[in-house]
């Protein structure tokens, strides 16, 4: 029986180093993760040390000469660059160097599309593509415009190519269209249950942070810890982009006290901007939060960039003025002192079970911090308020007087201002 060739991507690294920037080699590093999350083979690295980008190129007309060299010496199918290409840049490249050209988004938004599982996270991945897709069409369909076709004004006649480029890009507008309304409907759902979730006084907890940096693990950590059942746990995997879809979870603690517990899609440096406009309404999750936990790998020598690019796409999305605690997680690989808590920072080790009581407990100190303790003495005649306060709220004890049952409890302050007339002490 004959074999199937499988045809094995084999990919250049190109990068340009804009005015020595200091981030530059992670950079790089980076986009070979990325490419190896597609199961890209790489075969070799090309870096320019440049003032600004080569408008018509990216890379100086030097360089591409030694890219073409090398890309015919090596073997590979594939040049792969460390950032979002024009166009113009992309036609010229791929005409210089006579092979298939991407650039970092394509590569973001290829893993964001295998990654995908929720029909949500599927349409605002497609969003992302078609709008990336949409100028580089009408790029193509503007240089075919100038090209022969008649003398004198008027309309010259429309080449076959032509005509179907204009066909795709109404297809394309379609669709980003649909998508875009469709996306309106669970946007409006996604409201409804937030003011839900507010109405209930339910507080909402979020971990946010770089991508791979264990924000599912610190979350299967809490719920197995919490004697949550296996089938609530979420995907987790050493791989960048392991989760796309927003994980809710209901958190309820031995002391009647609940929260949920969200963890959004992890971050990245360059993330490509149609694809943070597709996902904002999944990233508002964290803007609508009591507490974000800002999940950091410190054991990652970048972690300070990684730290930045969260805070930067954070505020893009109007994530601002949110309570944060910052959770230096892997600590363990970094050779630091953990699990340790120095005001609103945590060092843990998620994998290894070690700082998640304490986590725990800062999050019920930042959380239930309106929470009020008395005493309340409800009549016998009462007892439906006995039962509500033994369901929601922590009832420390429990006597029976000659007037009613004294309870000596901890509650929310709504509730508190419910049953004020009860109280007889504070």
């Amino acid at each position: 029986m004959k074999e199937i060739e499988v045809l094995v991507e084999r990919g250049i690294l190109v990068g340009v180093n804009i005015q020595n920037d200091s981030n530059f080699d992670y950079s790089m590093i980076e986009l070979g993760e990325l490419a190896k999350a597609l199961e890209v083979e790489i075969v070799g690295t090309i870096t320019q040390n440049l003032e600004r980008v080569t408008p018509s190129h990216y890379v100086g007309t030097g360089k591409i000469e030694e890219i073409k060299r090398f890309y015919d010496e090596s073997g590979a199918n594939l040049v792969i660059f460390n950032d979002e290409l024009s166009p113009s840049q992309i036609r010229n490249l791929e005409r210089e160097l006579d092979c298939k050209v991407i650039d970092r988004t394509m590569l973001i938004l290829d893993i964001f599309e295998r990654r995908a599982k929720t029909r949500e996270a599927k349409m605002q991945v497609e969003l992302a593509q078609l709008q990336y897709m949409l100028p580089r069409l009408v790029g193509l369909h503007a240089s075919l415009s100038r090209q022969g076709g008649g003398t004198g004004g008027g309309f010259r006649n429309r080449g076959a190519g032509e005509t179907k480029l204009e066909l795709d890009r109404r297809k394309i507008e379609d669709q980003i269209a649909k998508l875009r309304k469709d996306l309106e409907v669970v946007k409006d759902q996604r409201e409804t249950q937030r003011k839900q979730r507010r109405k209930n006084e339910v507080p909402v907890v979020s971990l946010v942070g770089y991508t791979n940096a264990g924000k599912s693990t610190i979350m299967n950590q809490i719920l197995r810890k919490l004697g949550h059942l296996e089938n609530k746990q979420v995907f987790e995997k050493d791989m960048l982009f392991a989760t796309l879809e927003t994980s809710v979870r209901s958190i309820e603690l031995e002391d009647k006290k609940s929260f949920l517990l969200t963890d959004t899609v992890g971050f990245v440096s360059k993330l490509p901007h149609h694809l943070v406009k597709a996902f904002r309404s999944t990233l508002e999750e964290a803007k609508n939060s009591d507490l974000l936990l800002h999940v950091v790998d410190v054991s990652n020598e970048e972690y300070k960039f990684m730290m930045e690019v969260t805070n930067n796409t954070l505020k893009d999305i109007d994530v601002v003025d949110v309570p944060t605690v910052y959770v230096y997680n892997k600590a363990d690989l970094a050779n630091l002192t953990y699990p340790l808590v120095s005001g609103e920072n945590i060092w843990i080790s998620a994998k290894e079970d070690k700082g998640l009581d304490e986590l725990i407990e800062i999050i019920k100190q930042r959380i239930f911090a309106d929470y009020v303790k008395c005493s309340m003495l409800i009549p016998f005649d009462r007892g439906e308020i006995v039962s509500y306060l033994n369901s929601n709220a922590t009832v420390l004890s429990t006597e029976y007087e000659e007037n009613g049952t004294l309870l000596s409890l901890e509650l929310k302050e709504s509730d508190y201002k419910k049953y004020e007339e009860f109280v007889v002490a504070k």
